[in-house]
């Protein structure tokens, strides 16, 4: 029982690692764009 809880554990982690670097290259992304077009 622990050893699937640890796996799961794991996948869960790896999930949110995945979620939180989508949305540092979002913001990263929407960064850029604002400094492109943000100079008039």
């Amino acid at each position: 029982m622990t050893d699937q809880f640890l796996i799961t554990l794991e996948i869960m982690a790896k999930g949110m690692g995945g979620i939180f670097a989508a949305c540092l290259v979002i913001m990263a992304a929407v960064w850029v764009m604002g400094k492109i077009s943000g100079k008039k």
